[in-house]
């Protein structure tokens, strides 16, 4: 067998640590899914259009840490993929994005397929680049990789044309195409931070994805302790991951979803610091435009330059590893302070995790109260029955926004932070991909996608890849029959239908999409339930036996929650 292009190109994934490949092919795709048929090093995982599969490799590499390759249908598989790539983007999940490219011997006919996919490609990716000789393969797959991963992390695209992936190549030289992912230290004055910090009587630490991706939620957890600060995170429209557990005595919460709530609440205090999540990233523009009284200083965290005084000024700006970071915070905080200072923080952490616990137990009983007047499923109520019946170690895929309310918050029950996902580009039919790419990661996990009627539709072809791999993934979709959002959105808005409760294109009713019927036929087991005790029941049953995928309908009714 002749050594080609693309088996250089695969040759270089697996000396940079890739062996797991997603993708949908095509003609232009050819050679490489030739080459995989004899090449036991990687994983190939079929999915039948591009949104679940981008989302596949999306979830797989957020829960593994294990950087993937995607390899789509040219011109037409890399547009189908860009919603997906957005929200890639958005989330800085390290992805080498590959796409066949017309022969260049054809590409001044302008041959069927053939299109610029650099320039497509290059507003929602780190890097975009089309490979021109075979010779350049180990230089372009090295820096592919090495970009995907260097903080901050994102997504790459690299077109390859095919010609190059057939023709004669030379094995590369994998000693001198070494990895070197470039990594970031301590960031520079702590000292001074610290200071501000222990100088304030009321300190509130702002916190996002990006520490849970920095494996610093204990860091965060202890620096929390050490401050005698809340812990907020962000907003249910941003945040992807949570970066403290939500039992820990600290957890204050997600911030409020607009800038007046989230002034109210940040009011109190009197210094903000903000470690990982962008400052701020907002959905619906409401004043104040920053809700961060001017007089109040900011100290920012985080290894993401572009996020360091973007959106604010901050009074110290911090630009460094997170986890270490934190951790060095931390032991100045110990080191500095005298007896009287700890314990006057140890007393403080003691006032803020009673108010705080005080505070979720009235949430919690107003929920219950509410969840439990009617048995006909609505939103809450629907949480309410994951929260009572949630296993060990549930891994949780969020894209149902209007439904999950943050409740599995709020009744602590995502205790291991980083088993959450939650939508940051918000690109609709991501959650089904996704967490099959959860479970492909962590195959011994329980994970639950809980996906909204409309964002399920978008990527409903996750299905058939879920039982083609028997991924014992359980799909919850929260059936209101509309787009919620929207109708919320028009609210906050105050759009002149929405006051008369009249919405086009907003009810997906008249037909209402049949998930069951559509579930069994790309193979799904499924069930459909519609009042409280029934969907308890299915999951207590579920949680006990998870052979393969199974899909559950939960119909919500038209009562109001609150």
């Amino acid at each position: 067998m002749s050594y080609t292009g693309i088996h250089c190109f695969l040759d270089l994934l697996e000396a940079f640590g890739v062996t797991t490949i997603f993708g949908n092919p095509g003609t232009t795709e050819l050679p490489l899914n030739d080459a995989l048929l004899d090449d036991s090093r990687f994983q190939y995982h079929l999915g039948l259009h591009e949104i679940p599969v981008v989302a596949m490799a999306d979830g797989y590499t957020q829960a593994s840490g294990q950087v993937s390759c995607i390899n789509l249908h040219t011109c037409c598989g890399l547009g189908n993929a860009m919603g997906m790539l957005y929200n890639a983007y958005q989330e800085g999940t390290p992805l080498v994005v590959t796409a066949g490219q017309q022969d260049r011997r054809l590409r001044l006919s302008e041959p069927v397929l053939e299109g610029d996919m650099v320039n497509v490609a290059r507003p929602w990716t780190k890097w975009s680049y089309e490979v021109n000789r075979t010779a350049d393969l180990p230089a372009v797959i090295k820096r592919a990789v090495q970009t995907a991963l260097t903080p901050p992390t994102g997504p790459v695209f690299l077109s390859l044309p095919l010609d190059i992936q057939m023709a004669p190549a030379d094995p590369p030289d994998l000693d001198f195409w070494r990895q070197t992912v470039p990594e970031i230290g301590v960031a520079q004055r702590l000292d001074e931070a610290v200071q501000v910090l222990m100088n304030s009587k009321h300190p509130a630490i702002l916190s996002g994805s990006r520490v849970t991706e920095s494996d610093a939620t204990q860091e965060l957890e202890t620096f929390a302790e050490s401050l005698g600060a809340p812990v907020y995170y962000e907003s249910a429209t941003s945040h992807g991951r949570l970066p403290i557990s939500s039992n820990h005595p600290l957890a204050a919460g997600p911030l409020p979803l607009w800038t007046p709530d989230i002034a109210s609440t940040l009011s109190q205090h009197d210094v903000v610091m903000a470690v990982g999540l962008n400052l701020f990233r907002l959905y619906l523009h409401f004043e104040p435009e920053f809700p961060i009284a001017s007089e109040v200083p900011i100290i920012q965290l985080d290894h993401h330059p572009g996020e360091l005084g973007k959106n604010a000024s901050p009074t110290t700006i911090l630009w460094g590893n997170i986890k270490t970071s934190l951790k060095a915070m931390t032991g100045k905080i110990q080191e500095t302070s005298d007896r009287v200072t700890l314990d006057k923080i140890e007393e403080r952490n003691k006032k803020l995790a009673n108010e705080l616990l005080v505070g979720r137990q009235q949430r919690q009983e107003e929920i219950r109260t509410r969840s439990q007047r009617q048995s006909l499923l609505n939103a809450e109520n629907l949480m309410t029955s994951i929260v009572d019946t949630a296993p060990e170690g549930l891994a949780v895929i969020e894209e149902a926004v209007t439904t999950t309310q943050n409740i599995l918050e709020i009744f602590g029950t995502l205790t291991q932070p980083e088993g959450y996902f939650g939508h940051r580009g918000w690109a609709l039919g991501w959650g089904a991909g996704f967490a099959c790419g959860v479970q492909m990661a962590w195959p011994n996990r329980p994970v639950l996608a809980l996906l909204g009627d409309g964002s399920a539709i978008y990527g409903i072809q996750a299905f058939w890849s879920a039982v083609k791999y028997q991924l014992p993934v359980t799909f919850l979709i929260c059936n209101n029959r509309q787009y919620r959002i929207l109708k919320d959105g028009a609210k906050l808005l105050d759009l002149p239908g929405s006051r008369e409760n009249q919405y086009l294109g907003m009810d997906l009713s008249s037909p209402n999409p049949d998930f069951i019927q559509l579930g069994q036929g790309f193979g799904l087991p499924t069930i459909r339930t519609e009042t409280r005790e029934a969907l308890k029941s299915v999951l207590q049953t579920r949680w006990s036996d998870r052979r393969g995928p199974m899909l559950i309908e939960a119909i919500l009714s038209d009562t109001p929650t609150t």
